[in-house]
């Protein structure tokens, strides 16, 4: 896979520093900042540019209206899917409005089917969108919980406190919410529909 690291407006992780070698970097309006900080340059600059407060300049700059319909994360990772990334992941989306939080999971959304892999990271979690499986690496006082984002999905959880086959979990239940690591990486396999895995720390 070819990795895109987006980076927004929020506070970033110090995790970035793992993945931001040798991937095209996106800075999704004000996470121009973030990159500034981290004394790193973007290849590619997005967004409406009314967080940042001013137009960058460049030829890396795609500058558009404040009047439109995508937010400037889904017209960033829309550039990255365009460019043919499948690996994407997103920092500095998460933390804090809650509606652009719940912005970028929908983006996610978006992209998981049109076939890329996206993670989105915060300095207190984690967040996967999966429709396959996927093995969350053990981690010693951490908690995970699972959602249903298209009405109900139903999953396989091993090697977890709560584990089970076939688990059937509805947006409209909290069922999924807080299990949590023993002593061994955690498999997650999604039988039907799209869950969404958030991994916190206690």
């Amino acid at each position: 896979m070819s990795r895109c690291v987006i980076v927004g407006s929020m506070k970033v992780d110090s995790k970035i520093q793992q993945y931001i070698n040798d991937s095209f970097v996106i800075a999704a309006d004000a996470g121009v900042k973030n990159l500034e900080d981290l004394n790193i340059k973007p290849d590619l600059i997005v967004g409406d540019f009314d967080s940042l407060g001013f137009v960058p300049k460049g030829d890396n700059v795609i500058k558009y209206p404040v009047k439109k319909d995508d937010t400037d994360m889904m017209l960033a990772v829309k550039e990255a899917l365009k460019l043919g990334y499948d690996d994407i992941v997103i920092f500095g989306g998460c933390g804090g409005r809650i509606d652009h939080t719940l912005a970028n999971i929908n983006t996610m959304i978006f992209a998981l089917k049109e076939g890329a892999k996206i993670t989105m990271f915060d300095s207190d979690a984690e967040y996967y969108i999966c429709d396959t499986e996927i093995v969350l690496p053990f981690k010693q006082g951490f908690n995970f919980s699972i959602f249903a984002v298209n009405g109900t999905t139903k999953v396989s959880i091993e090697n977890a406190m709560y584990s089970g086959e076939e688990i059937t979990i509805a947006n409209d239940t909290t069922l999924g919410v807080s299990n949590s690591f023993v002593d061994k990486d955690v498999k997650v396999t999604v039988r039907e529909g799209i869950a969404l895995i958030v991994v916190t720390n206690e």
